[in-house]
């Protein structure tokens, strides 16, 4: 007898300690809701993706300086991002191709030697 209302009280309090959890799930995300947590949480990550690459940091990652011509740069451009294709390091990849994307904008706005689209 004793076991079976032992038993009963566990399976009940369970039941009553789940349902618990649940409601407190749902109330921090009303919170957070309220709070504007998720809004700024997707502020950050929307700053944090919209950090231009300065053109000095992509002559840097490309290895060229200011009088280099647009031949050169794609060359230097080939040749680190197959190394890192090959090498599998796909951050510095994207780092060398957003590099090539920045000095391309810019040789485009200067007319300088335009490079082929």
């Amino acid at each position: 007898m004793a076991a079976k209302i032992l038993a009963n009280l566990i399976v009940m309090g369970s039941g009553i300690f789940a349902r618990a959890v649940v409601q407190a799930y749902r109330q921090a995300l009303a919170n957070a809701a309220k709070s504007g947590v998720t809004h700024e949480t997707l502020q950050n990550a929307a700053r944090r993706a919209g950090k231009v690459m300065t053109e000095q940091e992509a002559k840097q990652i490309l290895g060229v300086s200011e009088d280099t011509a647009w031949e050169e740069i794609m060359k230097k451009y080939d040749v680190l991002f197959e190394k890192n294709a090959k090498v599998g390091s796909f951050y510095l990849q994207s780092k060398v191709h957003r590099a090539k994307e920045c000095l391309e904008a810019i040789y485009r706005a200067k007319g300088e030697g335009t490079p082929p689209s």
